[in-house]
């Protein structure tokens, strides 16, 4: 989901405090890694004799794992289930000693089983991933057996340069190695981006598509990410790279791929739609009003090429199951998995030897929670444990107390309690006139990661928030701007919540105390923000006056769809968003004074 990626995030790394934990060591080059023709071949063979004419290929496919290798924390961590009786409840998933254990089951009795992914399985990622640059994420993914992935926008979160080392191997080059006398290897399966290519020399970044063979069955995978990603990743993580039209370059590779006589084909599309309801069991394909999918994939599956048999996709964290019409009016399968590991797709590809192709009519998909009472995986524990022993000393330091659940991700609502304590944290720290005279402060919703839990996530004690849940939260450690606005500028980016390339899924910025106004979401566009309602501390915003406003680097951007934010002049570069919350966490809250989940009473919303 969008979010806010940020720049040089090695040269501010919480973890040069800790020299001790890395070993310095050189950039290796390393071979590229992925073979273009794979194949796990999870159990055996049919044996000798008559082969039959199919061959069902057990399709396996999650999104958006964002490096949560450990079960996410609170409401973010549930999956929704709707009951025979019609009420829904909410079940906890996730966490890779539970998916895998789910994958290995599932492939069981399936010779022919291949697993991919929709992009953004790093970046964005708690503390136990991120503050290794997502390595740990990358060695689990290998130990899972992915055999594929597309990149989503989080992959190009620290540009192409630290992609290409997920995917090649080599020590990160400021910080070294992490172990000693263990060199970082690289994802053994293919990072695809067909859509991606470099500005100078119009080459594909990375392979456009891979080809998954066994025992004469093939099975081609074109990887795109959104063509929007520039907009939704900071200027550095673009840099020198152009992404182009996703229906476009999936048709031009799907024609590559069936002139080579690859005639079964999937697509893995970082981009994604909105089911008409969370629950992961809901039938997308219910026929009453209101019902099935919308958004981006919609008409993007529409245009691409009957060539293409099934679309597994990602991006919006949501869980779905859905037939779309080709251009030739034909149904097919697009699959997404909601996120941080807390489903898998299981689909059924049949496959016929004589002509190559997938039997459309046969495809056959549901997706299934990854529950936490099954047994873990003990490699993947092994490797949890492995890296947090490295990360405890940064992990376990206390930042401040709360007394109750404060939500962030998990909350539904346009204004989220977790949202305004970021913002008030922002302004806070930015309002004294040294530090850049703030008088109001904007956070974006998709750079919120997690909630605030109350229960201890480790042996810190309910209540505490630890260095690792505060970073989970806020991981981008993006470097904070104090900008001149005016009062219309600030009006209009208000509007640019609910219009524009906002409009069909609004994207309410968490406000700072001291801003009120009224969303009226009976109303369309612009008009959904009442600009008469909008007050900065009880008088109505003057569209001549300048104001001083705080937010994070990628916002001061433009980005997100907010080009309003991106004219501000007069700029100032403050503390990382992450130093600001710790801050503000440490100065209002103590064991015996924890701080309460904030009101939300800054934006009158009517539906």
């Amino acid at each position: 989901m969008s979010a806010t990626p940020q720049k040089n995030r090695a040269s501010r790394r919480v973890l040069a405090a800790a020299a001790g934990l890395a070993t310095v060591g050189a950039l290796v080059a390393a071979m590229p890694a992925g073979a273009h023709d794979r194949g796990h071949g999870h159990g055996g063979g049919h044996g000798h004799g008559h082969k039959p004419r199919t061959v069902d290929v057990q399709l396996l496919s999650f999104n958006d794992l964002h490096g949560n290798l450990e079960p996410p924390a609170g409401s973010a961590g549930n999956v929704s289930e709707t009951q025979p009786d019609g009420t829904v409840k909410a079940i906890p998933a996730g966490g890779v000693e539970y998916l895998a254990t789910s994958l290995r089951t599932a492939r069981k009795g399936n010779p022919y089983s291949v697993t991919a992914a929709g992009g953004d399985m790093v970046g964005a990622s708690p503390l136990l991933s991120g503050l290794f640059h997502d390595e740990p994420t990358i060695e689990a993914l290998n130990g899972l057996d992915l055999d594929v992935t597309a990149v989503g926008n989080h992959e190009f979160d620290e540009g192409a340069t630290e992609l290409a080392r997920l995917q090649n191997g080599g020590c990160h080059p400021v910080e070294g190695c992490y172990e000693k006398g263990k060199k970082f290897k690289g994802a053994d399966f293919p990072y695809l981006a067909a859509n991606v290519t470099k500005e100078k020399t119009g080459k594909p970044l990375l392979k456009p598509y891979t080809v998954w063979k066994k025992n004469g069955v093939k099975i081609g995978f074109i990887g795109v990410t959104l063509e929007g990603t520039p907009d939704i990743v900071t200027a550095n993580g673009v840099k020198g790279l152009k992404f182009h039209d996703e229906v476009e370059t999936i048709n031009k590779y799907a024609r590559e791929l069936d002139r080579k006589g690859v005639k079964s084909i999937v697509a893995l599309i970082h981009e994604g739609g909105a089911p008409a309801s969370t629950s992961y069991n809901y039938d997308c394909d219910s026929p009453g009003a209101g019902d099935g999918i919308s958004g981006p994939i919609v008409d993007i599956a529409k245009g691409i090429t009957p060539k293409v048999d099934a679309l597994v996709t990602g991006h919006t964290h949501q869980a779905y199951v859905c037939t779309v019409p080709d251009p030739s009016g034909k149904s097919r399968m697009v699959t997404s998995a909601s996120s941080f590991g807390k489903l898998y797709t299981d689909t059924t590809l049949t496959y016929d030897r004589r002509t190559n192709d997938i039997v459309r009519t046969s495809v056959k998909s549901a997706n299934h929670i990854v529950t936490r009472d099954q047994p873990k995986a003990p490699d993947m524990t092994r490797l949890i444990d492995r890296w947090n022993k490295l990360a405890a000393p940064i992990a376990n330091k206390p930042q401040g107390w709360i007394s109750a659940d404060i939500n962030g991700r998990g909350s539904t609502a346009p204004e989220k309690p977790l949202g305004n304590v970021i913002a008030d944290a922002q302004l806070e720290g930015l309002a004294p006139a040294d530090k850049g005279g703030a008088e109001v402060a904007f956070m974006n919703p998709g750079g919120i990661r997690a909630d605030l839990v109350h229960k201890a996530s480790g042996s810190e004690g309910d209540g505490v928030v630890t260095y690792g849940e505060a970073f989970t939260v806020q991981p981008f450690t993006n470097m904070m701007n104090v900008v001149d606005l005016t009062g219309a500028q600030l009006v209009t980016a208000l509007q640019q919540q609910v219009s524009g390339p906002n409009e069909a899924s609004p994207k309410i910025l968490q406000v700072s105390k001291g801003l009120t106004y009224t969303l009226d979401l009976t109303k369309s566009g612009a008009d959904r923000v009442v600009a008469g309602t909008i007050k900065l501390n009880g008088e109505a915003i003057d569209p001549a006056r300048t104001y001083r406003v705080a937010m994070n680097e990628f916002l001061a951007g433009g980005g997100d769809g907010f080009p309003a934010l991106g004219q501000g002049t007069n700029k100032l570069v403050g503390a990382s968003d992450l130093d600001l919350f710790n801050a503000y966490l440490a100065a209002h809250s103590t064991a015996t004074a924890p701080l309460a989940p904030p009101a939300t009473d800054r934006i009158t919303v009517i539906q």
